[in-house]
């Protein structure tokens, strides 16, 4: 009788643990490229974090690839399925022709990231105390350059005429030159906007991302191919995104800064928490995938304004919302 009772449980190990391997074979791997590891992309670490690509059957195996242009390329050449990274990237590729076009298919910033920061802490702001100051700006061409640009020029500050504008400074070298001394303001992201206050090293005064509006500012794309053999993928994988951004959402700042705090292990918690309380108060976290066209004329308006935008930039061709729209019904 024993010996039937442990045959019996027996089976019934094998039998879980074959319908163990059974869920993980059945679940799809998509590889993701990142532009940069962000606080900013909160929503897509909770994603991950919560199970909620698990529990639409998919693997995602992400890997951060620093800076646009090795994103991109990274994607080109098969060497992932998804690329989370700005919306211009997509522009580009699309005005240089080619046959594969890059489709964006879901958001998940809807603001600029970016926060103007100044050495000296003044008793009120105005953007005018920009004018004959020296200015750390971003890389040339890219969003974050073109959104505070877009954002000066809406505050009657010609960038390249009123100020002394410095952008020849590498992107991770940019809060280190601030803190030995150059510059009057400079444009950084967080945390080191929000570290750089702690520190005594600067005072944040500005947001390129209330001044600059609602823009597509990070968003994920893949290749009309892959698009077109693995849509039921992509929906599943968007709806994922849309309940991590829900999350984010109807959470507190400290909940979420708790999940996702194993992405940013040298960031204490409590400064991720007023990193994404910062965030959610200026509305840059998208509470849904959907990429909305106003968004899309309002990223070409900030390229025209810095002289980037090529001539083909067609929403219709460029944007797919068929997976965000659903994942939302």
């Amino acid at each position: 009788m024993l010996f039937f009772s442990l045959v019996f449980t027996a089976c019934l190990l094998l039998s879980a643990c074959s319908s163990d391997t059974s869920e993980k074979q059945k679940r799809d791997k998509v590889r993701v490229a990142e532009v940069t590891r962000s606080i900013f992309y909160a929503p897509q670490y909770v994603a991950i974090e919560k199970g909620f690509f698990k529990d639409e059957g998919i693997d995602v195996d992400l890997k951060t690839t620093w800076g646009g242009d090795k994103t991109m390329t990274t994607l080109l050449s098969n060497g992932a399925d998804i690329a989370l990274v700005g919306s211009e990237t997509s522009i580009y590729v699309g005005a240089q022709g080619t046959s594969d076009p890059v489709i964006n298919f879901a958001q998940l910033t809807q603001t600029d990231g970016t926060f103007l920061v100044a050495r000296k802490r003044p008793d009120y702001f105005s953007w005018d105390q920009l004018k004959g100051s020296t200015f750390l700006g971003q890389r040339k061409g890219g969003m974050p350059q073109m959104a505070g640009e877009f954002s000066l020029k809406k505050h009657g500050i010609d960038p390249h005429k009123d100020m002394k504008l410095i952008q020849n400074i590498d992107y991770a070298n940019i809060p280190n030159a601030f803190a030995s001394g150059t510059g009057d303001y400079v444009q950084l992201f967080e945390p080191q906007a929000s570290l750089f206050e702690q520190k005594g090293i600067g005072h944040v005064v500005a947001s390129f991302g209330e001044a600059s509006g609602k823009l597509p500012y990070t968003s994920y794309m893949s290749k009309q191919s892959y698009m077109k053999k693995n849509g039921d993928v992509l929906k599943r994988f968007t709806k994922a995104i849309y309940k991590a951004q829900l999350y984010v959402e109807t959470h507190t700042a400290k909940e979420t800064a708790e999940l996702i705090a194993p992405y940013f292990e040298d960031t204490p918690v409590d400064l991720i928490e007023k990193v994404v309380d910062r965030y959610k108060g200026q509305h840059s976290y998208a509470v849904n995938p959907i990429l909305e066209q106003d968004a899309w004329n309002n990223l070409k308006s900030v390229m025209k304004a810095a002289g980037e935008l090529p001539k083909k930039a067609d929403y219709k061709k460029l944007v797919n919302t068929t997976f965000s729209r659903d994942a939302t019904k």
